[in-house]
């Protein structure tokens, strides 16, 4: 190995304290839509608690060659070597003109785990995080980066939880979430699990047509002394990679469950699945409060109605707590609806605009279809959608969809 290509040696374990005047992050990037997202995402780190300053640029590595040349070193320096012919070669390079205790992340183009391997154990950099990236990526890479927080770290091992509630009923969630755990369990074969977490009245079962083994609210009531293994066989498998647990109406039962009980579950469903996703319905029990703290991502979903603009306003004023450094994704469904609210209103209501929008299609989110088949295909209804929403919650299945 050349010795320009040595080890970048003194690159700390954890990241150095920040001195009281150090720029937080500064990034150079090669494209707009990397330079908005890393802002986006820095916001809402910043939103959430994690105090940062951030200055990001447009940039070649060689700019960044030549800034930093001059500039004060930041706590965390993000390098973009897309186009770049000798990115190993640039990135020695740039080494020698910075701190050892920076912090590097390196975005880039070249899905290769050989150029993965050499930017981590021969330059000596954090991370390389293939493009495009998403605010969820930088929720995942930057929060224990910047606050050096043990529990963010442990908080995002075992696999995802993605929370999808409706801000009322009757405006699709579960549709989402079913379709959003179909694409994930059997269109890209990662281990998923849907969990109907409505212990009353749920819906997940009769979608995909299976039959309940134990239901999600008996395993709450049961679930001191419960072996872990329980839990996990409670889950049916509905197809590919693809499980549901949940169970039938249940109107006339109350619930019991001791404090606790849902963590116990999802910290058992964690370890068997790549992705938790829970159709999580506003309800006042114990244990969706505990499943709501203990999610990675919280999508929302709205129609656009006065009461649900009112809901999704109480739904995003519940504070995220440190697993979820990222603000919660917001879900318009049934845009363009006759007598609705606009799109521009909701978000000039919601302070934010909306991630995803899904257009009026009454025939379809009534309709008996099969999951899989509106999603299937490049121009199904729903797939737009749902690939959007993947990509939302850190997953990048390199589909492409066609706009509609």
């Amino acid at each position: 190995m050349s010795d320009a290509l040595a080890p970048r040696t003194g690159l700390p374990a954890k990241p150095a304290r920040r001195r009281p005047d150090q720029l937080t992050v500064l990034g150079f990037v090669t494209d707009g839509n990397s330079e908005t997202v890393l802002r986006d995402g820095l916001n809402d780190l910043a939103q959430n608690g994690i105090a940062n300053t951030a200055d990001i640029r447009r940039g070649t590595i060689k700019t960044a060659i030549t800034a930093m040349m001059r500039l004060p070193a930041p706590q965390i320096l993000v390098i973009d070597i897309a186009g770049d012919d000798q990115p190993l070669q640039s990135l020695a390079a740039l080494c020698d003109v910075i701190e050892p205790s920076i912090s590097v992340l390196v975005l880039g183009e070249i899905d290769d785990v050989e150029l993965y391997r050499a930017i981590n154990r021969q330059i000596g950099a954090v991370d390389y995080i293939f493009k495009p990236i998403t605010r969820e990526m930088v929720a995942r890479y930057f929060a224990s980066l910047i606050t050096n927080d043990s529990h963010i770290v442990d908080a995002t091992r075992g696999g995802r939880v993605v929370a999808i509630t409706g801000a009322r009923g009757g405006v699709g969630a579960s549709t989402v979430a079913c379709a959003l755990a179909w694409f994930l369990g059997v269109d890209s074969n990662r281990h998923t699990l849907l969990l109907d977490a409505n212990p009353f009245i749920g819906v997940a079962l009769d979608r995909f047509g299976v039959e309940p083994r134990r239901s999600f609210g008996d395993l709450l009531t049961e679930a001191d002394g419960t072996p872990t293994e329980l839990f996990l066989d409670a889950a049916v498998p509905v197809q590919n990679r693809l499980a549901v647990l949940g169970g039938q109406p249940r109107l006339a039962s109350e619930l019991d469950a001791p404090v606790g009980a849902a963590r116990r579950i999802i910290d058992a469903v964690r370890f068997r699945y790549n992705f938790v996703v829970v159709d999580l319905p506003v309800l006042p029990l114990q244990s969706q409060r505990e499943l709501l703290a203990l999610t990675h991502h919280r999508v929302v979903v709205l129609d656009p109605s006065v009461a649900g603009l009112r809901d999704t306003l109480r739904l995003l004023a519940i504070p995220n707590n440190p697993g979820q450094p990222q603000r919660p994704t917001i879900l318009l469904n049934q845009e363009g609806r006759a007598g609705g609210l606009k799109r521009k209103h909701i978000e000039e209501a919601l302070k934010r605009r909306v991630d995803i929008a899904v257009p009026h299609q009454p025939k379809l989110w009534g309709t008996t279809t099969p999951i899989g088949k509106l999603i299937a295909g490049n121009k199904a209804p729903l797939a737009r959608m749902v690939h959007d929403l993947s990509r939302e919650i850190g997953f990048e299945s390199g589909r492409k969809i066609e706009k509609a």
